[in-house]
């Protein structure tokens, strides 16, 4: 039942959060302050992991495909279907929960413990609309554009990792990367990023919003938010998987 009462609290609060705002200027004002605070400030992080990540999984496939019968171009193609359907839009949002959802939990719980939301209330403000809607707006935009992202960096460090260590040459990779390419996985990442987003950014915004009692427990609900995030990315992947392909 405690489950069942957080859920529907949790929805409660998404509605609340997607309400139509009463002053744009000021949402668009919101909007544009969290697209660089959750967007822009990531590419470096996004950037250093796909590329090293990229580069380790042209490794690993070039030295498990021992067999000659195997062709070389296949480690272009296992790169960049690992980078595709999985890395560059699930691993790289486990990341950003992490990152992003711990800032948005403490930032909004300080808020409440030192009665900043109840101020707004008092105004006739949506706190939630205010606080929370232009951080989801905001990773909505921002998320498919660090998969894409993701996914180029990664292809570059599986290049470069490739011609440096000698184990795949330029054209074999470039090929495999070409080979059965299938336009729609593009689109299905970008659908999981969409729905990953909204999870990263509203879990923790919806524990600091409820947070209760000091710093201590500000503390507390930014840890159980990151990781509340993450079990439920990791479960709407698996049914956005099961339903899409």
């Amino acid at each position: 039942m405690n489950f069942l009462h957080r859920l529907g609290a949790y929805l409660l609060f998404l509605r609340k959060a997607f309400a139509k705002p009463v002053k744009r200027r000021v949402y668009v004002e919101g909007l544009m302050a969290e697209l660089e605070k959750l967007g822009f400030n990531s590419i470096v992080l996004v950037v250093i992991i796909s590329f090293f990540i990229g580069a380790v999984l042209t490794l690993q496939t070039a030295y498990n495909m021992s067999s000659p019968l195997l062709p070389r171009y296949l480690i272009g193609y296992l790169t960049r279907e690992t980078l595709l359907l999985e890395f560059s839009s699930t691993i790289v949002s486990l990341i950003l929960a992490g990152k992003i959802g711990s800032n948005i939990a403490s930032e909004i719980g300080t808020m409440k413990i030192t009665e900043q939301i109840e101020a707004l209330e008092v105004m006739g403000v949506n706190s939630v609309s205010y606080l929370v809607g232009p951080k989801i707006l905001a990773a909505l935009i921002m998320n498919p554009v660090l998969y894409v992202f993701s996914v180029f960096i990664g292809i570059l460090g599986g290049l470069f990792s490739g011609l440096v260590s000698r184990v795949v040459n330029f054209e074999d990779f470039i090929y495999g990367l070409h080979f059965a390419f299938n336009p729609y996985y593009v689109t299905y990442s970008i659908i999981k990023t969409l729905f990953f987003a909204v999870i990263f950014t509203s879990i923790p915004a919806f524990y600091g919003y409820n947070v209760q009692g000091g710093a201590l427990e500000v503390s507390k609900s930014s840890t159980k938010s990151v990781v509340d995030s993450s079990i439920a990315i990791l479960t709407m992947n698996l049914v956005l998987t099961q339903i899409l392909l």
